[in-house]
């Protein structure tokens, strides 16, 4: 048997550990990406662990932590990588379902993560969407207000630079513009957060980018971008505008309701082969329907934590993540125009819907010029 069929047949064990699992998972990774350095001893421990079990087959704990033992050298390079868990709830507006609905399982998605901070604090949790405090704000202030003291307190991170996380394809520039204009006033006056620490747009399930996003969240303050959908650019790079202007951006290949799981770390070496960078983010939380992280990956990543031979797992903030990564911003590739390869013609099919959101947002200017008026020469509110 080669080195990959070994660990194959160890993984395969019906009581395989995932704590070993997920270290000689990395390793291997780690390994291979290297011109397979550590590939003789990594398989001398596979052949100790095939033996072993050929005996008695179930990984136990002593046995996990007498391959560690061998694999021990490797630590201190395991440990030279980080990566960022950060709890996310991605919250549809009205997407299939009512405007109750929303209200309900935003209310109760918040209620739950408040209720993780108390067990748990170590937990910090990140939400978007300014549309979501103000429904919180309105229908129950009570958990507005410990919100509130949680985001003083830094363990909830405010990543709302935008009203919700917007369409950047069938929007107006005056739509796109009035988004961080309008969020950045609400979130300072509700939680007094500075403008300018709202720096990052996160658009997880955004269907393209235009080619003046970075144009747009430069001029509004913002420099980093988050996303998932919209080409094959994998984790970081520098978003560029026709004018000069830029953006950090990082692309998540692994979409943003994940879990924390044993190999949730196996990715790091590929990206530091692939943008020479050592530091990772891992978005973790139930998605599209609210929800966000549970007790299962709070408790994980609490595990994984003391395991010896994987990266530094920390629970941590998009700010953290993109902090530590504009260190690399030299490294990275720059991307220039518009990044539209996600569902090819599902905007342009619809006319109706696309003629209908110019005529509003006619109205909407006509309204507002003519409200001004009525302030100015009419003493109007």
């Amino acid at each position: 048997m080669n080195l990959v069929q070994k660990l194959e047949k160890i993984l395969a064990t019906p009581a395989a550990s995932p704590r070993l699992f997920g270290e000689l998972r990395f390793l291997q990774q780690l390994s291979q990406t290297h011109e397979n350095r550590h590939a003789a001893l990594i398989e001398s421990v596979c052949d100790f662990l095939l033996a072993e079990l050929a005996q008695t087959p179930y990984v136990t704990a002593e046995l996990t932590a007498a391959a560690e033992q061998k694999l021990a050298p490797l630590a201190p390079e395991a440990k030279a990588y980080t990566l960022h868990c950060v709890s996310h709830a991605h919250i549809d507006m009205n997407w299939q379902w009512g405007f109750q609905e929303t209200v309900h399982l935003t209310l109760d998605t918040f209620r739950t993560m408040l209720q993780l901070m108390d067990e748990y604090p170590a937990f910090t949790f990140s939400q978007s969407q300014a549309s979501t405090y103000a429904l919180t704000e309105e229908y129950d202030p009570a958990l507005f207000e410990q919100i509130a003291r949680r985001v003083k307190e830094g363990r909830w991170e405010v990543t709302a630079s935008t009203w919700t996380e917007a369409d950047k394809n069938l929007s107006s520039g005056e739509s796109l513009v009035r988004h961080p204009l309008y969020t950045k006033a609400y979130m300072k006056e509700k939680f007094g957060i500075d403008p300018d620490d709202l720096c990052m747009d996160f658009e997880p399930d955004t269907f393209g980018h235009s080619a003046f996003v970075p144009e747009i969240l430069q001029s509004a303050g913002v420099k980093y971008y988050y996303h998932s959908r919209g080409g094959t650019i994998e984790y970081a790079y520098r978003y560029r505008a026709p004018s000069g202007a830029e953006v950090l951006c990082y692309q998540d290949p692994f979409f943003y309701n994940n879990v924390i799981n044993a190999d949730s770390a196996e990715f790091l070496p590929s990206l530091e082969q692939k943008r020479g960078i050592k530091v990772g983010l891992l978005v973790y939380g139930v998605g599209d329907h609210g929800g966000g992280p549970s007790r299962r990956d709070i408790e994980t990543l609490l595990d994984m934590q003391t395991w010896p031979l994987l990266p530094n797992m920390v629970f941590s903030t998009y700010r953290a993540f993109f902090k530590a990564l504009e260190q690399y911003a030299e490294k990275l590739p720059v991307v220039e125009g518009e990044r539209n390869f996600i569902f090819t013609g599902c905007y342009a099919s619809q006319s109706r819907i696309k003629a209908g959101n110019r005529l509003c947002e006619d109205r909407l200017i006509a309204g507002e010029t003519l409200s001004a008026l009525a302030a100015a020469h009419g003493g109007a509110p």
